[in-house]
C-alpha cells in the first residue's frame, strides 16, 4: 500500500464510520437488535480480513488479556447501544456530535485514572467540547427529544473514552484485528438474550442495513484503518478520522433532510476542532493509541 492509497483508504474508512448513524436510522429495529446484528456481521468480516489480508500472527491470550477484552466488549456494547438510542431519539446529527465529545472525556479520565497533570491545551480542548455541546443542543428541556438524545450520545462518548483507555493498555500485546474480533464476539453474546425475541420480526431490508453496519462500517472500516497505519503517520490518520462527523452529518442532511441551524453548525465546528486538537496532542503516543481510539466506533 502506497501513501496515496493508504490516505484514500483512511478517508473511505472515515466515511464508513461516519455512516454508522445513517444506517442505524435506516434500520427500523431496536438498538439492541441493531447492535447484536452489527457485532455478528463484524465478526464475520473481521474473520475474513484476518484470514486473507492480515499478516500479523495472533497472540495466545493470558487470563489478564481475556479479562481486559471482556471489559472492552462490555464497554463497546454500552457505547453502541447508547449511540443508536441517541440516533433514534434525536437524529444522526445530534447523536454524532454528542458522541464526538469523547476527546474531552479522555483528557479528564487520563487525569483521574493515571494521575496525569492536565495541561493548558487539554483544558482548552475540554472547554471547546463543552461550548460545542451547549450550542448543539436546541434547548435544555429534559422533556425535549433533542436534549434526551444528546445526553445518550454524550454517554456514548464517555463509554467510548473508557473503551479507548482500556484498549490502549492491551494494544502493545494483542493485534488490533484480533482484539476487535474478540470484542465483537462479547458484544454479540451480551445482546443476544435481549435481541433474540425480536429477531424474527426484523424485515429483510432492515437486515440489509444492519449487515452494512457490521461488514462495512465496522469490519472493513477497522481493517482499512489498521492497514493504512503501516504507511501513514498516526497523527495524519487521527486528523483524517476527525472528518467522521462531517461525513455522517452531510449524508444525514442529504437523506433525511436534517437541516442543522447555524448555532448547531458552529457548535459542531468547535467539537470537530477539538477532535483535531486531541489528535495532534496524542500523536506522540503513536499508532497504538490511534488504533485504540478510532477502531471501535
Amino acid at each position: 500500500m502506497t501513501p496515496r492509497t493508504a490516505l484514500g483508504a483512511l478517508h473511505i474508512g472515515a466515511l464508513m464510520f461516519g455512516l454508522t448513524g445513517v444506517f442505524g436510522k435506516l434500520a427500523a429495529a431496536s438498538p439492541a437488535v441493531i447492535v447484536f446484528g452489527r457485532a455478528a456481521f463484524a465478526v464475520l468480516a473481521l474473520g475474513v480480513f484476518a484470514r486473507l489480508a492480515s499478516n500479523t500472527p495472533w497472540q495466545k491470550l493470558a487470563a489478564t488479556d481475556w479479562r481486559r477484552l471482556l471489559l472492552s466488549g462490555l464497554l463497546l456494547a454500552g457505547h453502541w447501544v447508547s449511540f443508536f438510542v441517541a440516533v433514534k431519539v434525536a437524529g444522526v446529527a445530534i447523536a454524532t456530535l454528542g458522541f464526538a465529545s469523547f476527546p474531552a472525556f479522555t483528557v479528564i479520565l487520563e487525569g483521574l485514572i493515571f494521575r496525569e497533570r492536565i495541561r493548558f491545551n487539554e483544558m482548552l480542548l475540554v472547554l471547546l467540547v463543552s461550548i460545542g455541546l451547549v450550542l448543539v443542543t436546541p434547548d435544555f428541556d429534559l422533556a425535549s427529544q433533542a436534549t434526551t438524545g444528546l445526553l445518550w450520545a454524550v454517554g456514548s462518548g464517555l463509554l467510548f473514552a473508557l473503551l479507548s483507555l482500556n484498549n490502549r493498555a492491551s494494544s502493545g500485546r494483542i493485534p488490533a484485528v484480533q482484539a476487535a474480533l474478540c470484542q465483537n464476539v462479547v458484544v454479540a453474546l451480551c445482546l443476544l438474550p435481549v435481541a433474540a425475541p425480536e429477531l424474527g420480526q426484523v424485515r429483510a431490508m432492515d437486515w440489509l442495513w444492519i449487515s452494512l453496519l457490521g461488514i462495512f462500517c465496522t469490519g472493513l472500516a477497522h481493517s482499512l484503518f489498521v492497514a493504512s497505519l503501516a504507511v501513514i503517520k498516526a497523527r495524519t490518520a487521527a486528523v483524517v478520522f476527525a472528518l467522521e462527523p462531517v461525513y455522517g452529518i452531510t449524508v444525514a442532511w442529504l437523506l433525511f433532510g436534517e437541516n442543522p441551524t447555524l448555532r448547531m453548525l458552529f457548535g459542531g465546528a468547535l467539537i470537530i476542532v477539538a477532535i483535531v486538537v486531541s489528535s495532534r496532542l496524542s500523536a506522540g503516543s503513536g499508532s497504538k493509541a490511534a488504533t485504540a481510539e478510532a477502531g471501535s466506533h
